[in-house]
């Protein structure tokens, strides 16, 4: 009996940490140092980073962390940081530090003139190609905070973020 109530507790925790692992996160690196170029505040812990989807070769790719708070998401200054890769058509990757183990956000934009800004449209509307770690929907607007957070338990893995253009 208590084998059994063992069991089952083991085997509840077990799916739940199933659960929990986000779909958006794969392998880890054979290789415990970060590839070359890596951007961030240099940390124990990286993220690799690839963007899907890129419309072209033009400039850069913003990868923007965000700390697990929903006050800071997509605000003025909230960000951990922000790296920028060169951009290639089709897939371009990156890889970003983050402090240390844990749950973020990110958000990256297709910064196409290499202004490092993200461009709107007169009436506010986005210029330049976007995406969210996750990739929530975002046809209404932008993603709530609980949709795009990644949890990050160990370095070396890789979230693929569709982008998408206006």
């Amino acid at each position: 009996m208590v084998f059994q109530r063992r069991f089952r507790a083991a085997g509840f925790a077990a799916v739940a940490a199933a659960l929990a692992a986000p779909l958006a996160l794969s392998g880890a690196s054979a290789d415990p140092s970060p590839p070359p170029g890596c951007t961030g505040t240099p940390s124990s812990t990286w993220l690799n980073v690839s963007a899907q989807g890129m419309r072209n070769g033009n400039g850069l790719l913003a990868i923007t962390l965000y700390a697990d708070n929903p006050r800071k998401f997509l605000v003025s200054r909230g960000s951990l940081y922000v790296g920028r890769v060169n951009a290639n058509a089709g897939t371009t990757t990156g890889c970003i530090f983050v402090p240390a183990p844990g749950v973020y956000a990110i958000a990256l934009y297709h910064d196409e003139n290499a202004n490092q800004k993200f461009d709107r449209t007169g009436i506010g509307l986005p210029a330049e190609g976007y995406g969210f770690s996750n990739n929530p929907p975002t046809l209404v607007g932008l993603p709530s905070f609980r949709s795009v957070r990644l949890s990050v338990p160990r370095s070396g893995l890789t979230t693929r973020i569709q982008m998408k253009y206006p």
